[in-house]
């Protein structure tokens, strides 16, 4: 199964919303396995006039925040909604988080995510980031998707 969520979508998935809703779409989803995601990193994202004043990059937390995100939607988008309705996503922890350039204003981050393995309501998944088709970083994470 391959597929995409709009923003609409990924809102009824997530219980995020703006500023910190940060997936624009989910795509070339594979049913509680993989998919990618795009977040559109803009001049006037909530972290550009703090992070860094004059030379904005967005910082490595938002990047692992948008991972979270993404692993969390495509979970959801996988198990019945009586599974994680009105339940929070939470991240329980992050390893191996490697940022190889920074991710500045007016690009499109497209994040590829994989569940690794999923015990209960907790789930590990991998991803990597890539702007301009250009490796951006990695990350580890364990999630609990149903507290």
């Amino acid at each position: 199964m391959t597929g995409s969520l709009n923003k609409k979508q990924i809102r009824e998935l997530l219980p995020h919303r703006e500023p910190m809703l940060l997936i624009e779409e989910l795509f070339d989803i594979k049913k509680l396995q993989s998919a990618k995601a795009v977040v559109n990193v803009k001049k006037d994202s909530f972290f550009v006039d703090g992070h860094f004043p004059g030379q904005p990059v967005m910082p490595g937390v938002v990047i692992v925040e948008s991972f979270g995100q993404a692993a969390a939607a495509l979970t959801a988008h996988g198990l019945d909604k009586s599974t994680y309705e009105n339940k929070l996503v939470f991240l329980m922890g992050v390893e191996k988080a490697k940022f190889r350039n920074p991710v500045i204003p007016d690009c499109k981050l497209i994040l590829h995510i994989e569940a690794i393995r999923s015990h209960g309501r907790v789930w590990k998944y991998k991803g990597e980031a890539f702007v301009n088709k250009k490796k951006n970083g990695r990350c580890s994470m364990v999630c609990d998707y149903c507290r």
